[in-house]
């Protein structure tokens, strides 16, 4: 692969329709059904080199419809191969498109869906955390544009369920991620699965200069699109961070929510314990909260989202599981409870608010030894977060202070303290999505109190003789076992 590259920054210029463009008339029908009549810049600069194959290396806000910008381009070059026949072989996998996330994957999937349903190109979707039977049916059937994690992929690979000869499209969604030192084994595995004459393209919100070397070897004379600040945040997101102690973060985030009456808001934290630890705190402060991070099962992590979407939650408190990708409509808030450590997920975290142009905010909570990571992050998007006090009603404070939050160290508290603690409120709060609890029946918890039938039958039995059974007569014993003597 070539490393010379085409910037395409273009300047100010009318943005044409998506009619002008030159979509098929299928995909306009979609496109103008969902309600779309102009494209993003993004997706205006991106649709015309994809639709003429160019390898594309696209950087924009997130929020500004990435996934359109290469869902799109390709359902129109796979036109020319849609065909009705009932025949597996005839729905080869021509586009491959690898997400980092099972979330961000079914996203993607639902988004292949809906611009191509006016035609007859198939589409399916896998990764892992689910059963992978029913993956197998849709694999086999045969589908034009395949949606997969990694590591899932591989596993149909290894299971022969699908072919990868014939696909002629890959992408890499989040591509910063996915280049990222933990995905790259597997994606090198896939790669060498993959003709060598292909169309490569790489989407992503944030993109440092080694992730753009290291993009660009998979790359041929790419195309590189960028039509904001390289890794800028949208205009759209107010940013303001609040510095106080740890301890007094969730009573902020109570406060937040309540004083201002809002709904949807996503709460980032760093660990999975903490996520999990935080959503029961909320509760118990009267925050309606889920939370959603790698070691849940799929089937809870969609629940979760399902009812954050309907809005049955105030607060979905997540790992950056969720920063990438995740589309709730109408997001008005997101909180860095913790700040990351990586910079660049700030970014990707901001953008679960603002979306399509709609207002929004994002509130990072940082106690002093939170500071560094705050520079870095203003370092990095070349702009100054602004930073202000926030006033909390000293009953909320006293009550985290009551109960307060035991981090995954557990100061003062010894192991088996900790562990009694988190088994007592696992019983005492059972997850939202648990099988219900069975009743529990008083009688198994009392002690055992014989009745008077059997106290009296007791008394009349006869008492138990202490004779001892007649011996047996003895046997003889081997020799080797000293019972006979030699003569």
């Amino acid at each position: 692969m070539t490393s010379n590259t085409q910037t395409a920054i273009q300047p100010e210029l009318a943005i044409p329709t998506f009619a002008e463009i030159g979509l098929h008339p299928a995909l306009l029908q979609a496109v103008s059904d969902t309600g779309y009549t102009t494209p993003t810049p993004i997706q205006a600069q991106a649709l015309p080199s994809v639709m003429a194959g160019n390898d594309v290396m696209g950087a924009a806000q997130t929020g500004t419809g990435k996934t359109a910008a290469f869902t799109l381009p390709i359902l129109h070059r796979l036109m020319q191969h849609a065909n009705s026949s009932a025949s597996p072989a005839r729905h080869p996998v021509r586009a491959l498109i690898l997400t980092p996330t099972r979330e961000l994957a079914d996203q993607v999937a639902e988004s292949v869906k809906r611009y191509g349903k006016q035609t007859t190109l198939r589409s399916a979707v896998v990764f892992g955390g689910v059963d992978i039977g029913p993956q197998k049916e849709a694999l086999r059937n045969g589908c034009e544009v395949l949606i997969a994690t990694p590591g899932r992929l591989l596993d149909h690979v290894e299971q022969r369920n699908v072919n990868l000869g014939q696909v002629g499209i890959l992408v890499l969604d989040e591509a910063d991620r996915m280049l990222d030192m933990g995905f790259l084994p597997d994606l090198e595995r896939i790669i060498r699965l993959l003709p060598a004459q292909r169309q490569t393209l790489l989407f992503s919100a944030t993109f440092s200069n080694e992730i753009r070397k290291l993009g660009r070897t998979y790359l041929n004379s790419p195309v590189e699109i960028e039509v904001a600040k390289r890794n800028a945040t949208a205009d759209t997101v107010t940013q303001i961070a609040y510095a106080m102690a740890g301890d007094a973060k969730r009573a902020a985030v109570v406060h937040l929510v309540k004083s201002r009456g809002l709904k949807q808001v996503i709460v980032f934290s760093n660990t999975k314990i903490g996520t999990g630890r935080l959503a029961r705190q909320l509760e118990l402060d009267g925050v309606r909260a889920e939370s959603i991070h790698g070691d849940k099962s799929q089937a809870d992590r969609m629940k979760a989202l399902d009812a954050f979407k309907a809005g049955e939650l105030e607060v979905l408190v997540a790992t950056d599981v969720a920063a990438r990708g995740l589309d709730v409509a109408g997001v008005p808030c997101v909180i860095n409870y913790d700040l990351p450590h990586s910079a660049e997920d700030y970014v990707h975290r901001i953008g679960r608010t603002g979306r399509a142009g709609a207002k929004g905010e994002a509130i990072s909570l940082f106690a002093p030894a939170e500071e560094k990571y705050l520079l870095d992050i203003e370092k990095l998007i070349k702009a100054a977060i602004t930073r202000a006090t926030l006033q909390i009603p000293g009953e909320l404070i006293a009550r985290a202070s009551e109960r307060p939050e035991r981090g995954s160290r557990g100061e003062g508290r010894s192991g088996s303290e900790r562990q009694g603690d988190r088994g007592s409120e696992r019983h005492a709060r059972p997850s939202r999505y648990s099988a219900p609890a069975k009743p529990i029946d008083e009688f198994f918890l009392k002690p055992y109190e014989p009745s008077a039938a059997a106290v009296a039958a007791a008394a009349q039995a006869p008492a138990p003789t202490t004779k001892k059974p007649a011996l047996l007569g003895k046997r003889p014993v081997g020799l080797l076992l000293g019972g006979v003597k030699k003569p």
